[in-house]
């Protein structure tokens, strides 16, 4: 397989990822992705934005969230996140310092 033809399937997989986590599965709350896998949407638009900045691209990580959720991250919080109990918040900080602090 040549270098485009893998860029264009990766990309295609990419954009299939983000249409099943904000569209098809909006439901599933990223505090229960980051405790089970380790990464979440914010990681998502988080690594979106640093893929851009790398290429000297300015963007920030509000605009970063936004390329990814579609819409502004408030207006998303609004729509689809519900409140966490307290051991998914502690599940959380265990996860967020095992995936997120470590990089």
């Amino acid at each position: 397989m040549d270098d485009q033809t893998r860029i264009e399937l990766e990309a295609a997989a990419f954009r299939r990822l983000q249409q099943h986590l904000m569209q098809d599965r909006p439901d599933v709350q990223n505090i229960d992705l980051m405790n089970l896998a380790g990464f979440c949407r914010n990681c998502l638009s988080r690594w979106y934005q640093e893929a851009a900045n790398e290429r000297g691209i300015e963007m920030t990580k509000d605009e970063g969230r936004e390329v990814f959720y579609g819409m502004p991250y408030e207006d998303w919080r609004a729509q689809n996140q519900t409140e966490a109990d307290d051991a998914k918040k502690a599940a959380f900080d265990v996860a967020f310092k095992e995936n997120v602090l470590k990089e």
